[in-house]
């Protein structure tokens, strides 16, 4: 189990805690520790990121993040942080997807809180989508909206990677006659091949480009314009952070650096949307991972920081909108 630890403010009592403070790490089968939580869940792995030809470290992005987590103040009274700790990928990457499945639907089912998933490389992705789906009735539309870089809607070929979760979810709708509501914000033209292109136009993928998200007078309303007739047909939403979405000089920390990328603050102000507009269309927010943080490349714990920050706009978006 990671060690929390931080900054303590004794002067301030309830009102100076930190999130090293509220954390409460629990095993499976304690049951009363997740009333009303946030729960974090790690996946180690980049085995999905070496399938993918990408750089390698993103096991060690779980940790890396609680790091920059413990320091954070919290602002929630009412609810409380639990950690399951990380499940580990060391050589058999589907298993590990399992695992990790496994232990974000338990901690969706026995609590109303958001569930956090910590990577490690983007094939958490495939791993979060099945414990949704697991903890959901059979007929649940789930939606998913990525911010990324890249579409990660490879064919696996053989294995499955970083770059093939959506294709992976595409082809379990499929098999499973279920809707395939997938989102990707910030896609990069200068990163993906036009075969991704056109399986993106032929699977009814929603995307707007990191170019069009750049426009600072526009950009919100083609989020809303782009997103709003996925929100009305969804029963459950995942929301997913590639941090390879980001300026390179903002998150460095990552398999595929970009050179252009998306504002911090987009992706902040489309979280408060996405938590706002619960109440609107009647589907229910509760998981979220950020993805590919590897810590052999941070400069000065930027992208990790980055991570904290982002995971703390989404607790912040939730507990504001419900």
């Amino acid at each position: 189990m990671f060690e929390w630890e931080g900054r303590v403010d004794i002067e301030d009592g309830n009102e100076g805690l930190r999130w090293h403070q509220k954390v409460s790490e629990i095993e499976a089968g304690d049951e009363t520790a997740f009333a009303d939580s946030v729960t974090l869940v790690g996946f180690e792995s980049d085995l999905g990121v070496a399938f993918n030809k990408g750089r390698v470290g993103a096991a060690a992005g779980p940790n890396a993040i609680r790091h920059a987590l413990a320091n954070l103040p919290w602002h929630w009274p009412s609810t409380s942080l639990a950690d399951l700790g990380n499940v580990t990928a060391q050589d058999n990457l589907a298993q590990a997807q399992t695992q990790y499945a496994d232990a974000i639907s338990y901690a969706l089912k026995q609590n109303d809180g958001l569930v956090i998933g910590l990577g490690g490389g983007h094939e958490i992705a495939w791993g979060s989508y099945q414990g949704l789906f697991k903890a959901n009735p059979p007929n649940a539309r789930i939606g998913i909206v990525n911010f990324d870089a890249h579409f990660d809607l490879r064919k696996p070929s053989p294995n499955s990677s970083s770059g093939t979760p959506f294709r992976q979810v595409y082809e379990h709708c499929q098999l499973h006659d279920t809707p395939f509501h997938y989102t990707c914000l910030g896609v990069s033209k200068a990163a993906n091949t036009p075969a991704l292109f056109n399986f993106a136009n032929a699977s009814n993928t929603r995307y707007l480009t990191d170019v069009a998200l750049n426009d600072e007078s526009l950009c919100m309303q083609r989020i809303d314009d782009l997103l709003s007739p996925m929100l009305k047909d969804i029963d459950a939403l995942y929301v997913t952070i590639c941090l390879d979405a980001f300026q390179a000089a903002q998150a460095p920390g990552v398999s595929a650096p970009s050179a252009l990328g998306i504002s911090p603050t987009l992706v902040i102000n489309t979280l408060h949307f996405l938590a706002q507009q619960q109440s609107t269309y009647g589907y229910q927010w509760r998981l979220c991972d950020v993805a590919e943080m590897n810590p052999n490349y941070d400069i000065d714990s930027r992208t990790a920081k980055l991570a904290a920050r982002l995971i703390f706009e989404a607790v912040d978006a939730i507990s504001s909108h419900t």
